[in-house]
C-alpha cells in the first residue's frame, strides 16, 4: 500500500484491493468456479471472424435495450489471424443482437478512417430518452497511419440508432471527440510503443454510470497510478461530468502491489448498493498471490465510497481450474445477467503458449449468459 497521498485530485484516497483479500480466493473457489464449456456452448457469431470484448446498448438508468424481443451489442471484431492474439492489432467495431433465437451479426459500426486510432478497443452506448440518439463511448488505440503502438485515449461520438423489423441500423456519426485525457500524476498517459514483460499501462474501456442519487454522470475507466513506480499499479478510473465537460477525479479503487490490470469497470446501482465490477486475469496479480482470471467487484454505498470486496475477496466468478483461459471480459448488465466471451478452450491442461494450439482452441464468440444474485456484500452465480 503507498504512502499518504497529498495531490488533491486523491480526495478520498482510493479504495484498496488488497493481498489479504486475494489471500482468501482458493477457498471461495469451489463456489464461484464456472462449468467447463463444451463444444455446443462455442457458436460462431460472424463466421470468418473473431469476436470478443462487448456491450450492450443501454439506458442512462443502466437497464438493456430491448426491441422486439433482442438486446443489441457491440464487439470488438477482426478477421481471423494466424495467431489470434494479433487480434488486438486490428480491433474494430461491430454490431450484433440477441434474441431467443441466438445471437444475429449486423456488420461493422464505423466506416475506416471515421475513428481517430489505427483500432477501436472497447467502450460502452447509451440510447438517449428519444429512443433514437445513441452515444458511443469508446478506446481509440494508436494514430492512422503511424506505427503502431500501445497508446490509449478515450473518446465518443454521437449517432442514429435504428431497429426495422428487428434488423438495427447505426449511422450519421458526428466527429469523434476525446472525453477526457490522462494527467500524467494521478493517472499515467498510455502511450507504450512496445508491451513490457507483456504488460501495458492502461488508459481505456470507458464505462458510463449515472447515479440514481444525484444524477450525477460517470465514465469508469481502465487506468495506470501515476503516483507510484511499481509494476502492479492498476487502478480503476473516474470522470465526473461537470456542465458540457468531463472532469477527472480520484480513482475509486487501487490495487497497487496487488494486480496491474483492472478491465472493463462498470457500476450496477442495486437495492441502495453500488456494485462496480472489472475483470482480470491470474497472471496480472503480484508474484505468490492465488489470484484467478475472473469476474471482480467492490462494493459501497454511495460513488463516494469507501469501497470493499464482494465476498471478502472481490471475487465473483472465475474460470474454472480445469480450463482457466476458457473465457474473458465478463460484462455485467442493469439486469444482472453476465456475458463474456469464449477465449482457449477445451485445452484440457495444455499451455496456450503455441500460437497453433491458440488458434485451434480459441473461440471468438459470446460465451454463455449467466445470472448473479445480490445480497449486500454477497454477489453470487446463481
Amino acid at each position: 500500500m503507498p504512502g499518504p497521498l497529498s495531490m488533491p485530485l486523491l480526495d478520498p484516497l482510493p479504495s484498496h484491493w488488497s493481498a489479504d483479500a486475494v489471500a482468501g480466493i482458493p477457498e471461495q473457489m469451489p463456489h464461484a468456479s464456472l462449468p467447463v464449456f463444451g463444444a455446443a456452448d462455442v457458436v460462431p457469431i460472424a463466421p470468418g471472424l473473431d469476436l470478443w470484448d462487448m456491450w450492450q446498448i443501454q439506458r442512462a438508468d443502466g437497464s438493456t435495450v430491448i426491441v422486439d424481443g433482442r438486446s443489441f451489442w457491440f464487439f470488438l471484431a477482426t478477421e481471423r489471424f494466424p495467431d489470434p492474439d494479433m487480434r488486438h492489432d486490428a480491433a474494430r467495431i461491430r454490431l450484433t443482437s440477441h434474441g431467443a433465437d441466438g445471437w444475429r451479426d449486423h456488420g461493422w459500426t464505423f466506416d475506416p478512417g471515421v475513428t481517430p486510432g489505427s483500432r477501436e478497443w472497447s467502450g460502452c452506448a447509451v440510447l438517449d430518452d428519444d429512443a433514437e440518439t445513441l452515444t458511443l463511448y469508446f478506446t481509440a488505440s494508436g494514430r492512422p497511419g503511424a506505427l503502431r503502438t500501445f497508446e490509449q485515449r478515450l473518446f465518443e461520438t454521437q449517432g442514429r440508432f435504428l431497429v426495422d423489423a428487428g434488423t438495427p441500423r447505426t449511422g450519421d456519426w458526428t466527429k469523434p471527440v476525446e472525453s477526457v485525457a490522462a494527467d500524467g500524476a494521478t493517472y499515467l498517459v498510455a502511450d507504450q510503443r512496445e508491451a513490457v514483460d507483456d504488460r501495458i499501462k492502461g488508459f481505456r474501456d470507458p464505462g458510463y454510470f449515472r447515479d440514481p442519487a444525484d444524477g450525477a454522470e460517470y465514465l469508469l475507466f481502465v487506468g495506470s497510478a501515476g503516483w507510484v513506480d511499481d509494476v502492479h499499479d492498476g487502478v480503476i478510473g473516474a470522470a465526473r461530468r461537470e456542465g458540457d465537460r468531463w472532469m477527472l477525479i480520484a480513482p475509486p479503487v487501487e490495487s497497487i502491489g496487488t494486480n496491474s490490470e483492472l478491465e472493463r469497470p462498470h457500476v450496477i446501482h442495486r437495492d441502495g448498493h453500488y456494485y462496480l465490477f472489472w475483470s482480470t486475469q491470474g497472471k496480472r496479480f503480484a508474484p505468490g498471490l492465488p489470484g484467478v482470471t475472473g469476474l471482480y467487484a467492490m462494493v459501497a454505498e454511495s460513488m463516494a465510497g469507501p469501497w470493499r470486496p464482494v465476498n471478502g475477496t472481490g471475487l465473483v466468478a472465475a474460470n474454472p481450474a480445469a480450463e482457466p483461459y476458457q473465457a474473458y471480459c465478463w460484462w455485467v448488465t442493469g439486469e444482472l445477467d453476465v456475458i463474456s466471451f469464449v477465449d482457449a478452450w477445451g485445452l484440457a491442461g495444455r499451455d496456450p503458449a503455441d500460437p497453433t494450439l491458440r488458434r485451434a482452441q480459441f473461440g471468438g464468440t459470446a460465451a454463455p449468459f449467466f445470472r448473479l444474485g445480490i445480497d449486500g456484500d454477497r454477489v453470487t452465480i446463481k
